[in-house]
């Protein structure tokens, strides 16, 4: 089944419209493929799982080098609302590195993906890029998780080992698939079906890409492109009456953003405060029930900051970063708009069925505004 998924995500990535496809107008210029893959080194891989009525759920994996490639980068990470999780934050606040991929699931699965990662590594004869000696480490490796508990028996922990480890597998550069995949498989956003969903933007002669997995805000706070298109299509809200996607905006959204620019650590973390104004564009204003946590890493410096040699860095100077805060807030927005677009109408969980964006009347709405 779980290889069924995979090959009709290989399908979708070509067919699949995009939110331009419709009409929608973003600023900034995207890259070639208008994805966090237009950052040199960085590969995406999902295990998307879907069975049976009960499970919609899945791994996403966002490797900063590529699989092959475990050096640390410099990192920074931001919480908006602290509703959620991300493990290994505390380390890479501490040593300002990311020396893992950044992996993305559901709520209840983040420890065994977590464990899973770890066990990948022992298994394999990796290691991270710090704390790490001989054949002896120690790893923290980034978990990040939102809640699919509307559409997948979030409870029957079906994540195991394996889909971590095809995750890992499937991580490659190019066309990133987008919605109803990886970890974003049970995801709501804004009141429709959401998920995972890239953008990224050129900045001079530096590229930021970025990665969402949505699943926040409530249906009449939605604005694309200053629309209020939350206030303007209404029908097919959730069924189950009183449902928190009716009048709260919760679920949270983990944002992940790539640059090659040479920035150092408290520079990521300024960039991933910026993620906040790209999330406000489309409308969330962060509730007490969402987990906003965003991660950002340069893919400069290819050495990799970590070892314990001496190490000559180039560093952007903080006067030079404003491209760098626009691109990343206009990619975050149209990432967030990706994730809706290229998701499916999805019925799940004790009958829950949560409907796409409507692409017919998203193009209406842009081309009457």
């Amino acid at each position: 089944m779980i290889k069924l998924a995979l090959a009709l995500t290989a399908v979708v990535v070509c067919a699949q419209e995009r939110a331009r496809d419709l009409g929608v107008r973003f600023t900034g210029d995207p890259g070639k493929l208008n994805a966090i893959t237009d950052v040199a080194g960085v590969e995406v891989g999902h295990t998307t799982l879907i069975e049976g009525d009960k499970v919609r759920t899945g791994v996403t994996i966002v490797f900063p080098r590529g699989k092959d490639n475990l050096d640390p980068t410099f990192g920074g990470w931001f919480s908006l609302n602290g509703n959620g999780e991300m493990t290994g934050t505390a380390w890479l606040e501490e040593s300002g590195m990311l020396d893992s991929p950044v992996l993305i699931t559901n709520t209840h699965s983040v420890g065994t993906v977590r464990d899973s990662y770890i066990q990948w590594l022992a298994r394999n004869s990796r290691k991270p890029g710090t704390n790490s000696f001989g054949d002896f480490f120690w790893a923290l490796p980034v978990v990040a998780e939102t809640f699919d508990g509307y559409l997948n028996d979030i409870n029957g922990f079906h994540v195991k080992p394996e889909h971590v480890e095809q995750a890992i597998a499937s991580a490659k550069g190019g066309k990133v698939a987008e919605g109803n995949v990886g970890g974003g498989t049970g995801m709501v956003c804004y009141g429709f079906k959401g998920g995972i969903g890239t953008a990224s933007r050129r900045a001079g002669e530096y590229t930021v890409g970025v990665l969402v997995q949505c699943n926040c805000g409530a249906r009449k706070q939605l604005q694309i492109s200053g629309v209020p298109v939350g206030e303007l299509i209404q029908d097919g809200l959730p069924a189950r009456a009183g449902s928190p996607w009716l009048r709260e905006d919760l679920g949270s959204i983990i944002i992940t953003i790539a640059t090659d620019a040479p920035l150092v650590s408290n520079q990521l973390k300024r960039l991933a405060r910026r993620a906040t104004m790209g999330l406000a564009r489309t409308g969330s204003t962060s509730g007490n029930g969402s987990g906003d946590l965003f991660i950002a890493f340069s893919t400069a410096n290819p050495s990799g900051p970590g070892g314990n040699a001496l190490r000559t860095i180039s560093m952007l100077p903080n006067e030079r970063m404003n491209p760098i805060f626009d691109a990343t807030v206009q990619a975050v927005e149209e990432a967030i708009v990706n994730a809706m677009v290229g998701a499916e109408t999805m019925t799940g969980y004790a009958g829950h069925r949560v409907v796409a964006l409507p692409h017919d009347q998203l193009r209406k709405l842009m081309e009457k505004h």
